[in-house]
């Protein structure tokens, strides 16, 4: 049996999970400080592990990260929320720190591989998935794998522009969905998180007209079986859901007879810990994630938990 360091690195918060096989041992969180760079994220992740795990080697380390990585290069690209990634051999920093083989791939083609072999898309393919958190990526599996596209900038969603001439997004364009609708900037336009915001049917009314263009996008350009939306504004659950079911349904063309399935991840708030078991599984441990026993376990233990 395998135990497997997984690794969510994201704009607001990052954890770390230890699996032992296809079971969940536990997880941690912390908030990200931004203003620590790499270096102090790693530092955190180090102290956060003697905590979790103090027996037994670790075989093998998957990681998602939240901004464009170079898979064939196994290299981080950029982050737009937090400073200093750019040239950071992340791959090697935690192969030198925690003496295991690591592998990395944007959070949210993690994300899909996680709901795609342990959640809401098991078995479904070609499976999308949407993070909406405090950006907003998404990530296609298909039945022969991920698709990253030529460079590894495939499924890039939050990045195209919904809005003409709409307002400056952190990228350097105007007007992106991730401008539009991801958490960080829905906190910095209305001052009050999302959590509280989607309790009021007005502004969804209005938050679902932009999400639900960037998602006609996907379905048209990609017609996949389902699409999966996971991150932190996704637990809003009906709230979100059943007005982009109806704005989608306005929306789509009259003429569409393909799959508008749109449902939330299942394995809250873990999507992409849980694909990055399956990251080390299929490219260290060379192995199909198919192959790892039914889950049952998403959930750590309590006094695990951050």
């Amino acid at each position: 049996m395998k135990n497997t360091l997984a690794i969510d690195i994201g704009g607001t918060n990052f954890s770390i999970a230890i699996f032992e096989g296809a079971s969940l041992f536990g997880k941690l969180t912390h908030s990200t400080d931004r203003k620590a760079g790499p270096t102090g994220i790693l530092n955190q992740i180090e102290k956060m592990l003697r905590v979790l795990w103090r027996d037994g080697a670790i075989h093998g380390c998957g990681i998602g990260f939240g901004g464009p990585v170079d898979f064939a290069a196994q290299k981080v690209v950029a982050s737009t929320h937090v400073d200093g990634w750019e040239g950071f051999d992340l791959v090697r920093e935690v192969e030198t720190r925690f003496c295991t083989p690591v592998v990395i791939d944007r959070d949210s083609m993690v994300g899909v591989l996680g709901e795609g072999y342990f959640g809401a898309g098991r078995g479904i393919r070609p499976l999308f998935y949407i993070t909406l958190s405090t950006g907003i990526g998404g990530g296609l599996l298909t039945a022969s794998g991920l698709y990253r596209g030529a460079d590894s900038f495939a499924c890039e969603l939050g990045h195209h522009t919904i809005v003409p001439n709409g307002p400056a997004c952190l990228c350097g364009s105007n007007g992106c969905l991730e401008r539009m609708c991801s958490g960080l900037w829905l906190e910095r336009d209305y001052g009050r998180p999302a959590q509280e915001l989607f309790m009021e049917p007005e502004f969804v009314s209005r938050y679902v007209i932009h999400l639900a263009q960037g998602i006609k996008s996907c379905l048209m350009f990609l017609n996949p079986a389902r699409i999966v939306i996971g991150g932190g504004i996704s637990q809003a659950a009906d709230l979100l859901f059943i007005p982009l079911r109806k704005e989608l349904d306005r929306q789509m063309t009259s003429w569409w007879r393909a799959s508008v399935e749109v449902v939330p991840a299942a394995l809250v708030g873990e999507s992409v810990l849980w694909g990055a078991l399956a990251l080390a599984t299929e490219h260290i441990y060379h192995q199909n994630p198919a192959s790892l026993d039914c889950v049952s376990d998403a959930v750590a233990p309590p006094l695990l938990q951050g």
